[in-house]
């Protein structure tokens, strides 16, 4: 199947869905500041983002278009105190990740059903 074209980006057939990432730091000093900080981290959670540990929250999307829904969303909220990075990878590399604790290797959740509700 001949790639598909995304903002000027070819995109393989098997990596047309995408991972979002989210990366935040966000000051937490004053209790106006924890309150931005926990109003964006329970946005990022009604929008379907997971943790992945702290301050590093990942959604999986349908497609690069889909993902660029969530991130102008998200982008939106994001607290005028503070940083947000979005980035994107697709399925493929997101497989490739290899999540260590202490020195036992953890299985990678699955790659959620490609159904979604809107």
């Amino acid at each position: 199947m001949a790639p598909r074209k995304t903002e000027d980006r070819a995109w393989p057939y098997g990596w047309r869905t995408v991972w979002v990432f989210a990366f935040f730091d966000l000051p937490v000093e004053t209790k106006q500041q924890r309150r931005a900080y926990t109003r964006f981290r329970k946005d990022l959670l009604e929008d379907g983002f997971l943790m992945m540990q702290y301050s590093v929250y990942y959604r999986h999307c349908a497609s690069y278009e889909n993902a660029q829904v969530h991130m102008q969303r998200m982008g939106k909220l994001v607290p005028k105190e503070g940083e947000v990075r979005f980035m994107t990878i697709t399925d493929k590399q997101f497989s490739k990740i290899r999540t260590f604790v202490g020195r036992a290797r953890q299985a990678m959740p699955d790659t959620p059903a490609q159904m979604e509700m809107f």
